[in-house]
């Protein structure tokens, strides 16, 4: 593979799942002060249901997604730290606009926390358009969609 092929994870690649997760998304905890979901989700059985694919080797980076009527929930994205500024998040979110097509669903949606400002300044750089914010048990949540043309 690769550093720019995107495929589907495998279980040898749970490890790395749980790593690149957890690398992306530590920082986050004193900030919004609880463990962010995506560290806390069951990569393995992400993996098994084919929710999860990868990009790099080593894994470099990841998404989570799943299809749902309508729409492809982007669960998760995470890029290792060491992978920032190599195009990795852009080539992952490219890649969840030709999967949602590839399915024939007209747009993406997901969400992130309010206080991970960081993506909400790189979410509508990629076309995504805020929807709503509202709090889910200990998360404050701002979501987004994408149409698909």
């Amino acid at each position: 593979m690769t550093d720019h092929e995107i495929r589907p994870a495998v279980a040898a690649d749970v490890p790395a799942v749980k790593a690149v997760t957890d690398a992306a998304y530590h920082h986050y905890i004193e900030r919004i002060g609880v463990v962010p979901q995506p560290m806390e989700a069951d990569h393995a059985a992400e993996v098994a249901a084919g929710k999860v694919f990868v990009t790099g080797d080593p894994v470099a980076g990841l998404v989570v997604v799943e299809p749902r009527a309508g729409h492809l929930f982007l669960d998760s994205i995470a890029v290792h730290p060491d992978a920032h500024g190599r195009g990795v998040g852009r080539r992952l979110l490219h890649f969840v606009d030709a999967h949602a097509r590839a399915l024939g669903l007209p747009e993406v949606r997901l969400y992130t926390n309010a206080l991970m400002w960081e993506n909400q300044k790189i979410y509508p750089k990629y076309g995504y358009e805020v929807v709503e914010r509202r709090v889910d048990g200990p998360y404050d949540r701002v979501h987004y969609r994408k149409r698909l043309a």
